[in-house]
């Protein structure tokens, strides 16, 4: 089965007690379904950028965005096409500043609503939807064969990963160096990369901190969610290559920490890993998501 990938950004908007939710329309994967208001990342654009966007598109309400909450991941499968869709989402609790609710014209949400928690529980809803409200979450059947699934295009890519910033009890922090033949190649970064098809954010990170530096952890908070676009990257054998990186940053303890070592599960991308007091991490020459999380602007 072909796996494909997406991004996509939903907000948790709230009056009071009740919650604002939309309906997938005929044409939707789950028509007459119930979620959160929301949808995928344009190319390059920022996740707190395209949730504030869907938000209007889809009920006509201006939002700010609050805070982040979460980010999970799906898998709807499409048999007709031999498909098989990871969709990554990112949650923010957003805030309304404006606007006239109104249900959407066109697309793949034709309702939109305010709904108390009893009412909610009495719709269908996308799990994700349901989990986020801590409502029982009813897996839905998907609707094979509406989703355009055209090649991949072969001058840009979007991928998304997790990153940790990752500290013991002793308040050192943990680090890894990136490999020569790298974007990055020499500078100290954040553990973490790439999650793989099917896998929750959260569980890949801890996978690659083990991978990358041997150490078990424990996510305790989700941090940051940090975009990267570089319309002039370079792809393989040299080829230009319009790259959207979108990396969500959780903080991680290790418990019981032990001498950093790189594993050959890490792939190669990874040539050191190491435990910094707080003060040493100002000196080091750092990737920009590693300066964001450390607060540090290294050299």
């Amino acid at each position: 089965m072909d796996q494909r990938r997406r991004i996509g950004a939903y907000g948790v908007c709230r009056d009071g007690e009740r919650v604002l939710l939309v309906r997938g329309a005929a044409g939707a994967d789950f028509p007459e379904a119930w979620q959160l208001p929301g949808g995928g990342l344009e190319h390059g654009e920022h996740a707190e950028v395209a949730v504030v966007r869907e938000v209007a598109e889809e009920t006509g309400l201006t939002v700010t965005v609050a805070g982040l909450r979460d980010a999970v991941a799906d898998v709807t499968r499409y048999p007709e096409l031999d498909v098989a869709l990871h969709t990554d989402r990112i949650i923010f609790d957003v805030t309304p500043t404006g606007g006239t609710l109104r249900d959407a014209a066109g697309g793949t949400i034709d309702r939109a609503g305010w709904f108390t928690p009893a009412e909610a529980a009495g719709l269908p809803l996308l799990p994700f939807t349901a989990e986020l409200l801590g409502l029982p979450a009813t897996p839905l059947p998907a609707r094979a064969g509406r989703e355009p699934f055209g090649p991949a295009p072969t001058d840009r890519r979007q991928r998304f990963a997790a990153y940790g910033l990752v500290t013991d009890p002793a308040g050192r922090v943990l680090l890894t160096m990136i490999a020569d033949g790298y974007p990055g190649a020499g500078k100290w970064h954040l553990p973490g990369g790439g999650t793989d098809h099917g896998e929750q954010p959260a569980a890949g990170l801890l996978r690659e901190l083990v991978e990358e530096a041997g150490q078990l952890g424990r996510v305790v908070d989700l941090l940051a969610v940090d975009n990267l676009h570089n319309p002039a990257a370079l792809g393989p054998e040299r080829r230009p290559l319009d790259w959207h990186a979108v990396r969500v940053i959780y903080r991680v303890r290790v418990d019981a920490p032990t001498e950093a070592v790189v594993t050959e599960l890490a792939g190669g991308s990874t040539a050191r890993a190491a435990w910094f007091d707080p003060e040493q991490v100002s000196g080091l020459w750092l990737t920009d998501v590693a300066r964001l999380a450390t607060g540090r602007r290294g050299r």
